[in-house]
């Protein structure tokens, strides 16, 4: 089971990666964490009691901000809606789209399963935080991921 450590302004989070649901989400998640392309980033789109929501590059500077959630990295990735653990719950990982298959480097964490429900077998869920999922209550719009590092392989 691969994890990673979600640094941002309100403190770190650690995550369990869904390797065997969301095999190729995961990949792409990782990648681009180890490349750098999340450092920086702004969470563009908080929803008190539903979900925070990183991960679009026009998030990282002043002059593109007003596109915030509309960016991502160049490619689009395919869901992956059909393992056991596609279902949102107070902490998971969840990559947005804006469409089937659309997804690229944009995802959201959930704040509970009572306003996420409907999202199961539409987004693909591809991680849980597993460690301080308090961090999540206390993210506010503007707030930066500073960095992803990934933890163990």
């Amino acid at each position: 089971m691969s994890k990673a450590i979600i640094k941002t302004d309100k403190g770190d989070m650690t995550v369990s990666f869904y390797d065997t649901d969301a095999p190729n989400t995961v990949a792409n998640f990782k990648k681009l964490a180890k490349e750098g392309f999340y450092n920086g980033l702004a969470f563009h789109r908080v929803i008190p009691n539903f979900m925070v929501q990183g991960g679009c590059p026009f998030s990282k500077d002043a002059s593109t901000a007003y596109k915030a959630g509309s960016g991502g990295p160049g490619y689009h990735i395919d869901c992956e809606l059909t393992g056991e653990l596609q279902y949102h719950d107070r902490g998971v990982l969840s990559m947005a789209h804006a469409g089937r298959n659309t997804g690229g480097s944009q995802f959201f964490i959930c704040h509970s399963r009572a306003n996420t429900a409907h999202l199961d077998r539409n987004h693909t869920c591809f991680g849980k935080v597993i460690e301080n999922v308090d961090v999540v209550d206390d993210i506010r719009q503007g707030d930066k991921i500073i960095s992803i590092e990934i933890t163990e392989e």
